[in-house]
C-alpha cells in the first residue's frame, strides 16, 4: 500500500487533530481499542474535496497515519486504498442537516452504552442535561451499524440536540470544533454514570420543562463572552 507525500495530503493539519481527538478519546477512557470514530468537515473552493475527514475502520488509533485519515465527499465518495469507518454514512447525513455541526465524536462509552442497551433516554435529572441542547438525550433505535436506517434514526434522535445514544451501541457527540465535540462526548458519559447510580435507589426526579429552557437560555451565555477573552 502506498500513499501520497505528507506535503501532498490535502488538510494535514485538520488530519492530525482528528487522530489526537482519536487517541484522548480513547486516553479519557470513554472508548476502547478501534471502536468509535471520529470526523471533521472541511471545505474547500474545489467541490469535489467538500465534505469531511474519518477515521479509517480497522486500523488501531495509536498507528494511524495521517494520510490515513479518509477524505469523504458529501456524495459518500472516497479515493485510495484505505475504507473509511463503517459508519460513515451517519456522519455524512448529520452533517447534510446541519450545517452549523463540523465535528463528531461517536464512542462505545461503558455507562452511556449499558442506558442505550435498555433504550433509555437520559431525562432532565440533571441540569447539565441542557448542554446537548435540550430537556434531554435522546437513544436513538436500534438498527444494524453503518446502515441508512441508523444513520436516519441518528439524525431524528439528534433533532435540536448535540449528542444522542445509539441503543445498543453507544453514543454520539457533535460540535463546532473537535474539541468541544470530545468535550461533550465526556460530558455525555458522565451523565450517564450519574444517571445510572442514580437509578440504584429509583426513578430520580426530573427537572420541569421550564426550568430547562431556563437552563438552556442561561447555557447561551455562559462563559467568557467579551471579545479577546
Amino acid at each position: 500500500m502506498t500513499f501520497l507525500h505528507l506535503n501532498t495530503v490535502p488538510h494535514l493539519s485538520r488530519r492530525r487533530e482528528v487522530i489526537d481527538t482519536a487517541l484522548r478519546m480513547n486516553a479519557a477512557g470513554i472508548n476502547h481499542g478501534k471502536s468509535g470514530n471520529v470526523s471533521a468537515r472541511v471545505a474547500d473552493s474545489n467541490d469535489s474535496s467538500d465534505g469531511f475527514l474519518i477515521t479509517p475502520t480497522g486500523i488501531d488509533y495509536e498507528n494511524l497515519q495521517p494520510e490515513q485519515i479518509v477524505l469523504v465527499n458529501m456524495n459518500g465518495d472516497y479515493t485510495g486504498d484505505v475504507l473509511p469507518s463503517s459508519e460513515w454514512q451517519f456522519h455524512r447525513d448529520i452533517y447534510a442537516a446541519r450545517p452549523e455541526i463540523h465535528s463528531i465524536v461517536h464512542t462505545h462509552s461503558i455507562f452511556a452504552t449499558s442506558l442505550a442497551s435498555h433504550h433509555r433516554d437520559i431525562p432532565p435529572f440533571h441540569y447539565m442535561i441542557a448542554i446537548a441542547g435540550g430537556r434531554d438525550i435522546r437513544c436513538a433505535p436500534y438498527a444494524t451499524f453503518g446502515t441508512a436506517e441508523l444513520s436516519a434514526a441518528a439524525v431524528t434522535a439528534l433533532e435540536g440536540r448535540t449528542a444522542c445514544l445509539l441503543a445498543q451501541h453507544g453514543a454520539i457527540a457533535c460540535g463546532a470544533t473537535l474539541k468541544k465535540a470530545l468535550a461533550l462526548a465526556v460530558e455525555v458519559e458522565v451523565l450517564a454514570k450519574m444517571y445510572w447510580h442514580a437509578l440504584q435507589l429509583g426513578e430520580p426526579p426530573h427537572l420541569s420543562d421550564d426550568e430547562m429552557g431556563r437552563v438552556i437560555e442561561k447555557f447561551n451565555t455562559y462563559g467568557q463572552q467579551s471579545a479577546g477573552l
